[in-house]
């Protein structure tokens, strides 16, 4: 099998909240991806509710579009300590970063179950598993402890 990443990733020696470029390759045309580590939650001691992380997927899958340009995709890790996410191009952490404060912000802060996209039978295959109030509150919790922009010391928060 090949090597993944993140299963060669310490996750004993990083500190939780961040955000951490994973890797960035290149087409055949030379267009970049770039794949970003977004985590909230330290490693093994720690994960989000499922109906929580679920909500806040849905309103991220949304919001950093609208603050970060080429996003193709912003995916639960399977652990629930946070998401992958891969977008065009090779925008800095400190832009990723700040795209996140401003969809958590909005989730702590703003957003009402009317505002949570997919959250029907017709729009999500798990459309029960949501918590809009679990969401808020790992939001504001997550930006108490600030994101930092290195992984392993805590930079920038």
């Amino acid at each position: 099998m090949a090597d993944v990443e993140s299963f060669t990733l310490d996750h004993t020696a990083v500190r939780a909240p961040y955000v951490r470029l994973i890797q960035t390759e290149h087409g055949p045309k030379g267009d970049a991806i770039s794949n970003f580590d977004v985590r909230f939650v330290q490693p093994n001691e720690g994960e989000i509710p499922t109906a929580g992380l679920h909500t806040i997927e849905h309103v991220l899958a949304s919001l950093i579009r609208d603050h970060l340009e080429g996003v193709i995709d912003i995916s639960p890790f399977g652990c629930r300590t946070g998401f992958h996410l891969i977008v065009w191009g090779e925008p800095s952490v400190a832009a990723v970063v700040a795209a996140i404060r401003v969809g958590l912000t909005a989730i702590a802060e703003d957003i009402t179950w009317d505002d949570v996209p997919g959250v029907d039978a017709i729009s999500c295959g798990n459309y029960r598993d949501h918590s809009l109030h679990s969401a808020r509150e790992w939001s504001k919790h997550i930006l108490e402890q600030g994101i930092s922009l290195d992984a392993f010391t805590r930079v920038g928060v």
